[in-house]
């Protein structure tokens, strides 16, 4: 359900604008889409599991509402992120 710390890291310098960086929208969607994949895959074996399901929508919200933000500020980092994640619009 969450993110080994080495996988964490990969994916902050995957996702960075430059080198330090931790808080840029792409960085805090692509840690976003690890945890909910995670909870996804625990979702599976433990459906009754309500607790968490309220936390992986949560979750989703908080991406879509990131997401939002960079197709604002940005429409072509915003392309970028949902293409390199593999997102729906």
């Amino acid at each position: 359900m969450s993110i080994a710390p080495d996988k964490k890291q990969d994916l902050i310098k995957e996702y960075a604008q430059k080198d330090g960086d931790t808080g840029s929208p792409e960085v805090q969607v692509a840690i976003l889409s690890e945890r909910i994949k995670n909870l996804t895959e625990h979702l599976k074996d433990h459906n009754k599991d309500t607790h968490s399901r309220r936390g992986l929508l949560k979750m989703v919200g908080q991406r879509r509402r990131l997401l939002d933000y960079l197709l604002k500020i940005d429409g072509g980092r915003y392309e970028n992120v949902i293409k390199r994640l593999g997102l729906r619009k």
